[in-house]
């Protein structure tokens, strides 16, 4: 066909003036939108028509080049064998100029479009994925406006896309494969992205920022391909009247552009390794034609699965209609639903009653030598990231010495459960990070007002409940929890606070030896002077039975003992009277001494009492029978200081002379005298 290169050369140019107005669409898009993706498709698109411009110098030269050899066969047909033109070389080389051209456009024009194709690819995905800023794509103005010019871009990118591939199975129009590649992935980037944004005014943001990596990706494995094509195209062998393909042409979008050629690449691969036709068999030729509606069914039975939600125990769902969860949508709970298919009806699924933990002032994925657990030791780092709390002292500052306060590592997790799972999903665009900072606010408020260690145990006037080291841990982490409870509440969070830990608190690690020792010398006073106040307290409760009670006592007789002298008597009675009435009532040691000595005064008055009845009973005895009376009493007096003693009695006369010895010395054994025999029977 004469001149069949004139159809690429004004596809080329029309191609080249469509690039450059979908260019400036898809920028007015990104602009007005403020669609970052959108920006970065339009620089995509105007890559385009660099291969677009080779296309039509290509098509230009060859077009001359087949216009020349046309005149040329002419002039030879036509001339005599005695004309100048025969034998002459060089005469005929000025007749050639154009397919000189060519070949020299081939050569070397073809790596330079291709490098310059690749380098601007690669170059402004660099500077793109530098540039990306997903804060940029909160706000986006009229999405569905932008998806609706994006999918017109995409349509008739689409539509030169599949024409220039379809002129290309000709041999003369092969090079328009690489401008229709490169438009088909222009057309798919601009329909995903025009998705995308329809889905954006749904309020599905994720999407739109994901198309910014994806169109800066594109480009980049683009760029490279090209770039590493010409690289091997400098060891590629040329064949002379052979199609040299250009570097530009992608390897990867032909994939997209022909699918088709993978099917008959791998029935030639098949053929060859098996050494029969295995591409000529009935299953291969039904799995041939059955492989694109295959695909469909299994895309659509991938959609259809959109239809059902399946909220398992402990969960929660909420179902989403046009992006609404008032009007149309509901809350389900657990089983199987069914639903709209995406984007018209969006499920999301959270759990209710499963405990999520957020962890406050450190970080539980970055962890020190890789270790998940180890103990909580003052002296370790725990955590590759610690948060440092500012904590009040109890010493007083002045001028000279250093601001009253102390600095705490701080590593508190908080779990919390979901109790309004409405509120939760739609208050906040983020309800986690929204309790996370109002757990930090709470955590620094708190920390600010409580103190690093208290050393006054026994004063009433010392709050040890702000002691967030010592004693008042436990109360610390339950003002704490209340106070974030509040303040969720407040926020709308929709969420119950279960714990707040306070096990990772500890002091930094430079001075953690040293915060030991003061601590250490702390708590032994505050243990000594508990132990003196149990011991205050047994003793007390010793003397009275009751600690109060006896507070009471001391305190009537320090006011008797600060007064009596500015009372009355009829005054001083009436207290003495309270205060023995009290002491009356009161238990222990005090009741105990008050008893025995009410005892010993009654025994002694007793005695005293018996013995003046006793003395005048003895009167009365000693003058009714003196001698007699003398008598007894002596005998008497004999008888109870020789209790112990062996007495013998012996009764004698006046007038007897008789001498009578008496061994007192007792016998170590009794002799046969002392030895009493029994009387037998008559």
């Amino acid at each position: 066909m004469k001149l069949s290169s004139k159809r690429g050369e004004y596809l080329s140019l029309t191609a080249v003036i469509l690039s450059v107005v979908f260019f400036m669409v898809c920028w007015l898009v990104g602009s007005y939108s403020n669609v970052v993706a959108a920006k970065f498709l339009a620089w995509q698109i105007l890559g385009g028509s660099i291969i677009w411009l080779f296309l039509i110098l290509f098509f230009r030269n060859v077009s001359l080049a087949d216009q020349e050899k046309l005149d040329l066969a002419m002039l030879e047909n036509s001339s005599s064998g005695d004309t100048i033109f025969q034998g002459s070389n060089e005469r005929k080389a000025l007749y050639t100029v154009a397919q000189n051209r060519l070949q020299f456009f081939e050569k070397w024009f073809t790596p330079i479009f291709a490098i310059a194709v690749g380098l601007y690819n690669l170059i402004f995905a660099v500077v793109f994925f530098k540039s990306i800023d997903t804060s940029i794509d909160l706000e986006v103005r009229s999405p569905l406006v932008a998806s609706c010019l994006l999918i017109v871009v995409a349509f008739f990118s689409f539509l030169i896309s599949r024409y220039a591939t379809g002129l290309s199975g000709e041999k003369v129009w092969k090079p328009l494969k690489a401008g229709g590649s490169y438009m088909l992935a222009s057309a798919l980037l601009a329909f995903a992205l025009g998705i995308a944004l329809a889905l954006r005014f749904f309020q599905i943001q994720i999407v739109i920022t994901a198309m910014a990596w994806v169109v800066a990706s594109v480009m980049a494995v683009y760029g490279g391909e090209a770039l590493l094509n010409q690289l091997l195209d400098v060891y590629r062998p040329r064949v002379k009247g052979q199609y040299h393909r250009p570097a530009f042409d992608s390897r990867i979008l032909a994939i997209f552009n022909e699918p088709g050629g993978i099917l008959h690449t791998a029935a030639h691969t098949l053929d060859y390794q098996f050494g029969f036709q295995v591409s000529q068999t009935w299953f291969y030729r039904l799995l041939e034609k059955a492989i694109l509606p295959l695909i469909i069914f299994s895309a659509l039975s991938l959609y259809a699965l959109s239809c059902f939600v399946v909220v398992e125990p402990g969960q929660k769902g909420i179902i989403e209609h046009l992006g609404s969860h008032t009007k149309g949508g509901r809350i389900v709970g657990p089983g199987i639903h069914v639903k709209l298919p995406s984007p018209f009806e969006i499920a999301y699924v959270y759990n209710t009653q499963r405990i999520e933990q957020i962890d406050i002032g450190f970080d539980e994925t970055e962890k020190v030598n890789g270790v998940s657990k180890k103990p909580l030791l003052w002296g370790q780092k725990h955590y590759e990231y610690e948060h440092k709390l500012l904590v009040a002292t109890q010493v007083a500052s002045d001028e000279n010495s250093a601001a009253p306060v102390s600095i705490v590592i701080a590593a508190v997790p908080v779990q919390y459960r979901v109790k309004d799972v409405e509120k939760f999903a739609y208050s906040h665009s983020d309800p986690k990070k929204t309790l996370e900072d109002i757990c930090y606010r709470e955590l620094v408020r708190y920390a600010a007002s409580a103190k690093i260690e208290t050393d006054s145990f026994g004063d009433e006037n010392v709050d040890v409940m702000h002691s967030i080291l010592g004693a008042g841990r436990g109360g610390a982490a339950q003002t704490l929890a209340k106070r974030i409870q509040e303040k969720a509440d407040q926020a709308n969070l929709g969420i119950d606070i279960v714990m707040v830990g306070l096990q990772g608190l500890h002091p930094p690690l430079e001075v953690a030896d040293d915060y030991e020792d003061v601590i250490g010398k702390v708590q032994d006073r505050q243990a000594k002077i508990l132990d003196a106040i149990a011991e205050k307290n047994k003793t007390l409760t010793l003397l009275g039975g009751d600690i109060a009670k006896v507070n009471e006592l001391y305190s009537m007789v320090e006011q008797y003992q600060d007064k009596k002298d500015q009372m009355s008597s009829k005054e001083k009675d009436d207290i003495i009277a309270k205060i023995d009435k009290a002491f009356t009532s009161a238990s222990g040691s005090i009741f105990k001494e008050l008893s025995e000595a009410k005892s010993y005064a009654y025994e002694r008055e007793s005695i005293a009492k018996a013995t003046g009845e006793r003395f005048s009973s003895q009167v009365q005895a000693y003058r009714a029978a003196p001698e007699i009376y003398k008598q007894q009493q002596r005998l008497k007096m004999l008888e109870e200081s020789l209790t112990n003693v062996r007495k013998y009695v012996v009764v004698t006369g006046d007038n007897d002379s008789e001498v009578i010895t008496i061994d007192l010395q007792e016998a170590l054994a009794p002799s046969l005298y002392d030895v009493d025999v029994p009387q037998g029977e008559n």
